[in-house]
């Protein structure tokens, strides 16, 4: 099995960030630093990443309803408090599969599976992630068309998004606006309302796929089952064939 394959399998990053820690000098096989993406490990072969022995684990996969004030991330240095602390009693070594914003609230599924990982977050998929943006102006089709036909952002054309209107205020210069992308980009949705002159200043991820936040309230987890698990992936295939 190819190295990055293996770490991936082991629940400790997604095939393309394992890719960077060889890279980086991070990882070794039996004591020996490894920089070729193409070395394979053999049985009985001892791996390390960062110094820390990696075993391959029981695949998991966890649904949480990420609460605002908490970053995407298995560890931060500035000690802010990061979405697996959320989890205290799972076991393995999950991560979470793209990120929110710190501020940004919602669903995000936490695994250690690197295959699931890259098939969830690959563009070429179109698997929906939903969104409801509360924004400083009044949104309207004149205003929000450019998003259904992509949007440049820092030199990239974004997909086409689809939008509904859920609430215009005039009174309080506010609109709320349900977005649906395909896309995982630093800070995209956002900047897409910013590119039509909207503010966001309150963001929710209300459904990923067919997943919703059903009967979990901000913090709260489940785990998600190996048929919704098989939904996602079957997701993943048929917009990839299309």
């Amino acid at each position: 099995m190819r190295i990055n394959k293996y770490i991936a399998h082991a629940g400790i990053a997604s095939r393309r960030k394992a890719e960077e820690l060889i890279r980086q000098g991070k990882v070794s096989i039996n004591g020996q630093v490894v920089r070729e993406l193409a070395t394979n490990v053999k049985s009985g072969d001892r791996v390390e990443v960062e110094g820390q022995p990696i075993y391959n684990e029981e695949k998991v996969y966890y649904l949480l309803n990420k609460p605002r004030g908490v970053i995407s991330s298995v560890s931060d240095d500035k000690g802010r408090k990061t979405v697996v602390e959320l989890l205290p009693q799972v076991k393995e070594r999950i991560y979470p599969v793209g990120r929110l914003d710190w501020d940004t609230s919602g669903i995000l599924i936490l695994t250690n599976d690197g295959d699931f990982t890259d098939e969830m977050i690959h563009p070429r998929n179109e698997i929906d992630k939903v969104y409801v943006a509360r924004v400083k102006g009044l949104a309207n089709k004149e205003v929000l068309r450019p998003l259904t036909r992509g949007i440049e952002i820092e030199g990239r054309k974004t997909k086409p998004a689809v939008y509904e209107i859920i609430k215009v205020d005039p009174a309080k210069n506010r609109s709320i606006i349900q977005l649906t992308i395909h896309e995982g980009r630093n800070h995209q949705v956002k900047k897409m309302f910013q590119a039509v002159g909207l503010q966001v200043d309150k963001l929710s991820r209300t459904r990923f796929g067919h997943l919703d936040l059903a009967g979990l309230k901000p913090g709260e987890y489940r785990k998600l089952s190996k048929k919704e698990v098989s939904q996602l992936h079957t997701l993943a295939v048929t917009k990839t064939k299309k």
